[in-house]
């Protein structure tokens, strides 16, 4: 009897592209590998959905999605003449596929709450390497492109660049799943607008104004999704409860927790510590969104005050209220805040930091610092956006705008 084959050139159905065709045995096997299909437990906008119901779409859509992308970019350039191999298309595809595989539970949400200032990047790297000691070194030029090591830099400019596709990928995915308009791109138009000029990813000129509409999407989304007062208030909740849980089992106190998500609130972690001992990565690989809700579940019901009375807050939407601008708050009224605090919550004054405390935000759209978006004029002219553009305001699009809040509950009186 033959052995029996897998086809593993499978075809997904993407709500947002159609259809996305899986192109190699090798990538279908990245995908099947458990670390990838843990993102399928990961909500790619950590608790967004707490005000915009839809979002409930994970890091597996788009990385799928951002891989569809890529597909269809790398296709472009070489319909404009440029000689990609077989080795360096799978490259790419895998890159973008796992560019996201390093994040933790909920995502943004909680990446120095797990984790000692470990960012999701490094790690992303550091499972890409794993995978290829596994894979028999089927990563290489993966990791090269990842890591701008590779000759080619065009190709990393559409892992992570300006005009990468992972940015084309989750600005129109989560406008699709938040329903905000505001984020709707023509990634279809961009991708016929990319090019490559002196090993640079570059724009034509006929693009422009398709790249105007990408910069504003972005800075758009950021205030009304990303960085949205309400789903900031939440996140800011989730970190605080993670706090007080690391802090009682720190002490001493045994807290109901999967034994991975235990391991990480008993320990403090740092990136030496997962580069150098194996056991921590396959530790942080198995928790995900279902680890941290079931444990709050739960939590809700402690007998420490603090810790329950957070998650059931979490658990109930009963966000705190969160005031957003551009000064620093004065502090007469914190302090005003926490004097209320302190009257209404007796027994819980030594805990007034786990209810009122503020910290800063920012949203920059395009950074020319990092790198320039370039403009491919006729008769191979090459000029920054921000000289080609005549609808932006080129000190609106690379100005860092800086926003500061204040988090307190809302059975505080609010202070005009």
């Amino acid at each position: 009897m033959a052995d029996y084959q897998i086809n593993k050139k499978k075809i997904l159905n993407d709500p947002v592209f159609g259809f996305i065709t899986i192109p190699h045995d090798i990538v279908f096997d990245v995908i099947e590998h458990p670390w990838f299909q843990r993102l399928r437990r990961i909500k790619q906008l950590g608790l967004t959905s707490l005000v915009y119901p839809g979002a409930l779409h994970t890091r597996f859509h788009h990385a799928i999605g951002a891989m569809g992308l890529m597909q269809e970019a790398i296709k472009m350039l070489e319909d404009k003449g440029q000689t990609i191999t077989e080795d360096e298309k799978l490259g790419t595809y895998i890159a973008i596929l796992l560019h996201d595989i390093g994040h933790g539970p909920f995502s943004h949400a909680l990446e120095y709450s797990i984790v000692s200032e470990v960012k999701h990047e490094k790690l992303s790297l550091l499972f890409m390497e794993k995978l290829n000691e596994k894979m028999n070194g089927q990563l290489n030029t993966a990791i090269r492109i990842f890591k701008n090591e590779y000759p080619k830099k065009f190709l990393h400019q559409l892992v992570s660049g300006q005009l990468d596709v992972d940015r084309l990928d989750y600005l129109k995915r989560d406008s699709f799943f938040t329903g905000v308009s505001e984020g709707i791109i023509g990634t279809e138009r961009i991708i016929k607008m990319l090019n490559v000029f002196d090993d640079q990813l570059v724009i034509e000129s006929k693009g422009i104004y398709s790249i105007e509409k990408f910069i504003l999407a972005r800075r758009l989304m950021y205030w009304q999704v990303y960085l949205h007062k309400t789903v900031l208030s939440a996140e800011q909740m989730l970190v605080k409860i993670l706090q007080r849980a690391k802090e009682l089992t720190q002490k001493g106190e045994e807290l109901f927790a999967t034994p991975d998500l235990s391991f990480f609130l008993k320990g403090n972690y740092n990136f030496n510590d997962f580069f150098n001992d194996q056991s921590i990565i396959n530790r942080f690989a198995n928790i995900d969104d279902y680890d941290i809700s079931s444990a709050i579940k739960v939590w809700a019901k402690h007998d420490d005050k603090v810790l329950s009375d957070l998650s059931q807050r979490l658990i109930n939407r009963e966000l705190y209220r969160l005031e957003i601008q551009t000064e620093p708050f004065e502090q007469e009224k914190i302090k005003a805040l926490e004097q209320q605090w302190q009257e209404k919550n007796p027994g819980l004054e030594d805990y007034q930091n786990y209810y009122i405390f503020t910290g800063t935000t920012e949203n920059k759209a395009y950074n020319p610092e990092e790198e320039n978006i370039k403009v491919l004029h006729k008769g191979g002219h090459l000029k920054d956006l921000t000289d080609s553009s005549e609808e932006l305001n080129v000190s609106t699009i690379t100005q860092t705008i800086h926003k500061n809040y204040l988090c307190y509950p809302k059975n505080l009186v609010k202070f005009d």
